[in-house]
């Protein structure tokens, strides 16, 4: 393959890595190859008997580190001061459901949302709990150390991309602009075991930055778009003496993505939703003119074109002791205090995408076809620590879901008085992953085959009934 064309190609996370000789001979793969296994998923997605699809588009906003549900959307103002906090409490558009100062515009649009408050597991590391809500399958132990690898699940996305995927010349799951980590890459932000195919488009380019733009969907210099694709048809050839395409599986799924990248170059709908510079000043200037607030305004973009599920990452960093970047982990090390950072950072960042995000799905008529995701690994204790923060606390904490398929304006579930158990209508990642696949229409105990061709349940857990529209 000549250098130029690794320029039209969707970025990866890292896998496993084949041979060298293998990845030498992998550009010359065949420009058809995805029309067998097409006929196939096909197949297979009209065998399993699934629910209608309420929802088109999942915008899903990690929110890497874990917010406090206390300080923000499960307000405890009758708990001792330990417990509440030192944010006060103001009204929401929700009637007895108030939220913490800071968050005034979201207050307002609570009356789109549903909140649930019962979220609950036993990970309080974070790349075991970052796994366990990116895919809704728990990780087989609690442990920092927890490496990603095929043998654990694939992220939501690429489960929709495998069993109900976008058009052709749209990417299903896209997710930016970072690659999260915590020492190591947490599992579940890539295809796993359903094959790098089914990968996300993944991209760390920063989408407030001026000229933003993908070279993935510009074509080399002096290269037409027929000549690309003579260029891959010769390759197939080449490709099918080696008989490359009998011996190994991810080359296959290096071969689909390649000619997915094909089909993204003819698609002037995508290369248009990633064009932010032809969004009004207006726009870019409500939904701030920051990383995650040019991601989420991409994010509408993206839903709007007709990508099925995008991931947004609110920080590629746990978090930490800046007012100005990184994510929700701030539990008061090096003489620093949490609330200065959340109150000076976290909050207003928050209160200007979210809802900005929600009014404009709501004014493009859009809420009805997308579903907002708001939510991250877990919460914070509900005791305040030594250092004035909180630590983490998977026992019990809150996702904000907002839009298609979900009722507005309704809280699902009940913590106890101090925030720190359920007490009504417990609610695991399984069961929002249930509950996210059957809105796709997608049923949650579809069967997916692993590395030993072992037939698993994309989901093992409950669709949550009490929170549908």
């Amino acid at each position: 393959m000549n250098a130029p064309f690794s320029n039209v190609l969707p970025t990866r996370l890292p896998q496993t890595q084949m041979p060298r000789r293998a990845a030498l001979k992998v550009g010359g793969m065949g420009l058809f190859g995805l029309t067998i296994p097409k006929l196939l998923r096909a197949a297979e997605a009209s065998s399993t008997t699934g629910p209608r699809a309420k929802v088109k588009s999942i915008i899903f906003l990690f929110q890497w580190g874990g917010p406090s549900s206390i300080d923000m959307f499960d307000r405890k103002p009758d708990a001792p001061e330990g417990v509440r906090g030192p944010l006060k409490s103001i009204s929401s558009s929700l009637p007895g459901v108030p939220v913490c100062e800071g968050l005034e515009r979201t207050a307002k649009i609570l009356k789109e949302c549903a909140l649930i408050r019962t979220l609950h597991h036993t990970m309080s590391n974070h790349n075991s709990a970052g796994y366990y809500a990116l895919t809704g399958h728990a990780p087989p132990s609690d442990d920092q150390r927890l490496r990603d690898s095929l043998d654990l699940y694939p992220a939501y996305g690429s489960v929709i991309d495998r069993l109900a995927p976008a058009n052709a010349e749209l990417p299903t799951f896209v997710a930016y602009p970072h690659v999260i980590s915590d020492g190591s890459i947490t599992p579940g932000q890539h295809a796993s075991f359903l094959g790098k195919a089914h990968d996300p488009l993944l991209f760390q380019q920063d989408p407030n930055l001026p000229g933003f733009g993908l070279p993935e969907f510009s074509l080399p210099a002096g290269v037409s778009l027929e000549r690309l694709e003579h260029r891959r048809e010769m390759q197939q050839l080449i490709d099918r003496q080696a008989r490359l395409m009998d011996h190994a599986a991810a080359a296959r799924g290096l071969d689909a993505y390649y000619d997915r990248a094909l089909a993204m170059l003819h698609s002037p709908k995508l290369r248009k939703a990633f064009d932010l510079a032809s969004e009004p000043a207006v726009v870019r200037e409500a939904y701030g003119r920051t990383t995650y607030g040019q991601s989420c305004l991409l994010a509408r973009r993206l839903a709007e074109a007709g990508a099925k599920f995008i991931s947004v990452y609110f920080s590629d960093n746990i978090g930490g002791q800046s007012t100005e970047s990184g994510g929700w982990d701030t539990h008061g090390f090096n003489n620093t205090r949490m609330y200065p950072i959340v109150q000076k950072y976290h909050l207003p960042i928050t209160d200007q995408t979210l809802p900005t995000l929600i009014n404009d799905l709501k004014d493009r008529g859009m809420l009805d076809t997308t579903l907002v995701v708001w939510v991250g690994e877990f919460g914070r204790t509900p005791k305040i620590n030594g250092n004035a923060s909180r630590d983490h606390w998977p026992h019990c904490y809150t996702a904000l879901l907002a839009g298609a398929g979900v009722k507005r304006g309704f809280v699902y579930g009940a913590s106890d008085k101090q925030g720190a158990y359920p007490e009504e209508n417990g609610v695991r990642p399984d069961d929002l992953a249930a509950t996210l696949y059957h809105l796709m229409g997608i049923a949650p105990q579809t069967e997916v085959r692993d590395r030993a061709d072992r037939p698993l349940p994309i989901s093992r857990g409950n669709v949550i009934e009490g929170v549908l529209a």
